[in-house]
């Protein structure tokens, strides 16, 4: 029982130790400064928070102008697009379109002949039977080689010089090696050749040379037959300018047809040249030589034709030439299409002397009666025929009233008689301003702003006069 009553074993332990109470702060006394201090720290969050609102806000405003710039840019660009169509709808027209037409087609095989006149010509047996021969050793069935070399070498007109005389087999070689030879070098020795001998004819002094044979308008037009030429039959005239199969060997002419024009030339240059050609065939050449001008094949050779051009013209007698060049503009005008080619045709007549300006105008007259349609030959009813086509009509094709200005200023100005003409130029005048007054600057038909400055610019010429 004692044991009973004792003590509890954690009635024996030490006891907890207890923390003392923490003092109690002291408030801390607020001041003014410490008011304003917080004051600011305040304003400052605010005002940065404010400046990152009001920049989110701006950077969305300029999102949102981009896409309205972009839109207006896009409604802005097809806008102008779709003005640009219309614009090019309009105009597409207003060029004008190429000259140039097929002069010639499918060139027929050249005839390669041969010459076995030649072994027996006295030039060459004079060779043969010379001391010379000893040291060239030539053989006589060689004999064109030989010949063809004194040609390439100037060797042959020395000879011919000095004999005083060209037999008739030696000139019916270099004519023909001139027009169908296949290499180059020997068709333009043959053309200097031939050009030399004529030229030498025409001097009436000792120098001149005895032909024995001279080639006629007929070898010339058979070999131009050769070459292809087209207008000899209107059926087969092509206004392609493309110039269809201008890949095949067989197409347009060969590289013989610059020695056939520069020979043309030089026989109408010769004196006496009725011994090769007669007026009638005088006009004719001078027809295919200006034609040629249409072929953008020959633009290369425009100052060998237009040598040829000037050289035929002067052939014709004076009392022969007006005629002649009134029947010239008839056959040019029959025969070539009435378009944008027949101004190709009477730009290209370019000499500046008399005739050549007559033949201008006699050409541009005929063309222009021609595309009018009526059969009229005088002047001022021509010109009241231009002044009564009605130009506010949506039916006016204006691109034919440019090809009339263009032929009526031709006719006009290279006929020193018209030009001078009171009423003449009255009507003119009159014509031109119902072209470029008539024809207001908001017409939008095809040719029209063409037309009306053609116009202004011709009459501020013939007012000034």
């Amino acid at each position: 029982m004692a044991d009973a009553i004792e003590p509890l074993d954690f009635e024996f332990e030490d006891t907890i130790p207890i923390s003392p109470p923490l003092p109690k702060k002291r408030k801390k006394v607020i001041g003014l400064d410490d008011l304003l201090e917080d004051y600011k720290k305040e304003q400052k969050r605010l005002d940065e928070r404010k400046h990152k609102q009001k920049r989110s806000r701006k950077v969305f405003e300029a999102e949102d102008d981009d896409d309205d710039e972009d839109d207006a840019e896009a409604r802005l660009s097809e806008c102008v697009d779709q003005c640009q169509k219309q614009i090019n709808q309009i105009y597409g027209d207003d060029e004008m379109p190429l000259w140039g037409i097929r002069v010639f087609g499918d060139q027929q095989i050249l005839p390669q002949k041969e010459y076995p006149e030649l072994k027996s010509s006295v030039l060459l047996q004079s060779f043969t039977k010379n001391e010379i021969n000893s040291l060239v050793e030539l053989n006589i069935e060689k004999g064109e080689n030989f010949l063809e070399g004194l040609l390439m070498n100037g060797w042959l007109l020395n000879i011919v010089r000095a004999s005083s005389r060209v037999e008739k087999s030696i000139a019916s070689w270099t004519f023909n090696l001139m027009l169908y030879s296949s290499k180059v070098g020997l068709t333009e020795a043959a053309c200097e050749f031939w050009c030399a001998i004529l030229s030498f004819k025409n001097k009436a002094d000792s120098s001149s040379i005895k032909i024995d044979w001279l080639p006629r308008y007929s070898d010339l037009k058979r070999a131009l037959l050769a070459y292809g030429f087209l207008l000899d039959s209107p059926s087969k005239l092509s206004s392609d300018i493309d110039m269809v199969n201008a890949d095949s060997d067989t197409a347009g002419p060969p590289q013989n047809i610059r020695s056939w024009i520069k020979f043309a030339g030089v026989c109408c240059r010769t004196r006496d040249a009725n011994i090769i050609l007669s007026t009638k065939e005088a006009e004719e050449l001078l027809v295919i030589i200006i034609s040629l001008f249409l072929d953008r094949q020959l633009l290369g050779l425009s100052m060998v034709l237009n040598e040829g051009m000037l050289s035929v013209i002067n052939f014709f007698r004076d009392e022969e030439w007006p005629d002649s060049s009134i029947e010239v503009a008839k056959s040019l005008a029959d025969r070539l299409p009435c378009n944008i080619n027949c101004l190709r045709v009477v730009e290209s007549i370019v000499g500046i002397d008399g005739r050549s300006k007559q033949l201008r105008s006699a050409v541009a007259f005929q063309f222009l009666i021609k595309l009018l349609g009526k059969k009229v030959y005088d002047t001022e009813e021509v010109l009241r025929l231009l002044i009564s086509i009605n130009l506010k009509d949506k039916m006016c094709d204006l691109s034919r009233m440019y090809i009339y200005l263009n032929l009526a200023e031709n006719w006009l100005l290279f006929d020193p008689m018209l030009r001078d003409k009171a009423l003449v130029r009255e009507l003119w005048c009159k014509c031109l301003r119902n072209c470029s007054s008539g024809i207001t600057i908001t017409d939008l038909r095809s040719y029209a702003s063409i037309v009306r400055s053609k116009a202004s610019y011709l009459l501020q010429g013939w007012a000034s006069k």
